[in-house]
């Protein structure tokens, strides 16, 4: 049975390899898992302070971002959900934190990110309706977090305690 099985896998394979590209790309995306991808980020000020935002359908604090529109990329989206939501322009640092959650299907990509003005840190203010309250907050005095937000501050401590270590061997 097992033999059977492995022969037909790679019988699917060969045919699958032959077919024009388009068809090969209708049907793994027909057959993979869709997932929802985000880009938020950790948006400190000068001081270290970290901005949070407090959404309407929510009663924890969570980071600045949101969902990729189609063709859009990661930093392309924090850019754009950083001006709707607060209405600031930011300059990402550094390399993102990635954190999939397979049970809702999500993906998010994390980044860590500053002001591109600093004086603009006392300008940051609710713009969109889903926003109802931002505030910096210093990293040792975080009030109560979204699911989400925290396991994305924890991916990026992650990070930077791995980041040394993965970068002496290259």
């Amino acid at each position: 049975m097992v033999g059977l099985r492995l022969r037909t896998h790679q019988g699917l394979l060969r045919v699958f390899q032959v077919l024009p590209r388009r068809a090969r790309v209708r049907i793994v995306r027909t057959l993979a898992p869709g997932f929802t991808v985000g880009s938020v980020c950790q948006l400190q000020r000068a001081d270290g302070a970290i901005l949070l935002v407090r959404h309407l359908y929510r009663k924890r604090w969570g980071l600045p971002g949101g969902l990729l529109q189609r063709g859009e990329s990661p930093v392309e989206a924090l850019r754009r959900e950083a001006m709707e939501e607060v209405g600031v322009a930011i300059v990402v640092t550094g390399e993102p934190a990635v954190v999939v959650d397979p049970r809702p299907r999500r993906v998010d990509v994390i980044y860590r990110a500053r002001l591109a003005h600093p004086d603009d840190a006392e300008r940051v203010a609710p713009r969109s309706p889903e926003i109802v309250e931002v505030g910096w907050f210093p990293p040792d005095r975080l009030p109560e977090l979204q699911f989400e937000a925290a396991g994305a501050l924890a991916a990026l401590r992650r990070q930077a305690r791995s980041w040394p270590a993965t970068q002496g061997g290259q």
